[in-house]
């Protein structure tokens, strides 16, 4: 299926470029999203008349990106969660608390724009994500995952005295009244 690309796609081509590709991917993406029309007689006319207005578009949404990308920049994110005995979380740090710890900072992001090439973050410490702004504009930030005030923290004679006290509890017979 060939196709004229309305945007930049990675690994495909720049706007204006007609390429040839799959068809469900053409079908079910490209088409859909808006990233491409079919490569018809009749379009291919229009896409050149529309070129240069389609390639202006397309640069100040890299200026955009660029001036985003500047501003997060070597940028050091602290999202606080609670850490066990061991330094491992109680769950995970993903997109979304990124996201949010980032809006708390006066930072507009999207989950979708973070990308976690070692998935959730599962242990406390710092951590490198990057931020996929536009398709040629990705920033790498700094994840500081540290303990909150609720740190659990297992202090082994509170584990003794509750198993002690756990099968005397079990001993006593039940009443029924």
């Amino acid at each position: 299926m060939d196709v004229i690309l309305l945007e930049k796609v990675e690994n495909l081509g720049e706007i204006g470029d007609q390429v040839k590709v799959k068809s469900g991917y053409g079908r079910n993406y490209l088409l859909p999203q808006g990233k491409a029309l079919l490569a018809t007689s009749e379009n291919v006319a229009r896409m050149e008349a529309l070129r240069t207005e389609l390639e202006a578009k397309g640069n100040a949404e890299l200026g955009e990106a660029s001036a985003r990308a500047e501003k997060l920049t070597g940028l050091v994110v602290t999202v606080e969660s609670r850490v066990g005995p061991e330094g491992k979380l109680f769950g995970s740090v993903g997109p979304i608390d990124i996201a949010e710890a980032l809006a708390e900072m006066g930072h507009d992001v999207q989950r979708s724009e973070i990308r976690m090439t070692d998935g959730a973050i599962r242990v406390a410490g710092e951590h490198q994500a990057m931020l996929h702004l536009r398709s040629d504009v990705n920033v790498a930030i700094t994840i500081q995952v540290a303990a909150d005030g609720s740190a659990v923290v297992i202090d082994p004679d509170e584990e003794e005295s509750a198993d002690i006290t756990a099968p005397e509890a079990a001993e006593e017979p039940a009443t029924e009244e």
